[in-house]
């Protein structure tokens, strides 16, 4: 959904999920600043992988200049939080531009990781660990 801020510019959202994590993405036509809760992209994750996952839509797309990101996101670890960021970042990019969808589909940033943690069961330690056998 597109709205106008007060400062007149049109806002695009999406919103991705990735594990724990859930993300809320805006994105602003602007110079290409990345803020993660508040802080740049550099200080919120300290990986390059994780930074480099997190502009993935933007590099395939070459909108890394044009848009300003800010997005809230929370739950879950550093890797579900920058895969989340990257599906929120997605929508929030079709929304923008639906030429885009051929691109950010074939690159799989479209489609939700469903994977999750397997839940734990009851006589294990774990979801699968069992406790040490013992003959006697």
């Amino acid at each position: 959904m597109a709205t106008k801020s007060k400062a007149e510019k049109i806002v695009f959202y999406g919103t991705g999920r990735r594990k724990k994590a859930i993300a809320r993405v805006r994105i602003i036509e602007g110079k290409g600043n990345i803020t993660i809760n508040g802080k740049p992209l550099d200080e919120y994750f300290g990986t390059e992988t994780l930074k480099f996952i997190v502009k993935q839509p933007l590099t395939t797309t070459n909108t890394t200049s044009k848009y300003d990101v800010i997005c809230n996101v929370k739950g879950g670890g550093f890797t579900g939080q920058a895969g989340a960021i990257r599906h929120g970042l997605s929508r929030a990019l079709l929304q923008a531009n639906g030429e885009f969808k051929l691109t950010l589909k074939q690159n799989g940033f479209l489609t939700r990781d469903s994977r999750m943690k397997e839940r734990k069961k009851y006589g294990l330690k774990k979801a699968r660990k069992a406790p040490q056998f013992s003959k006697r």
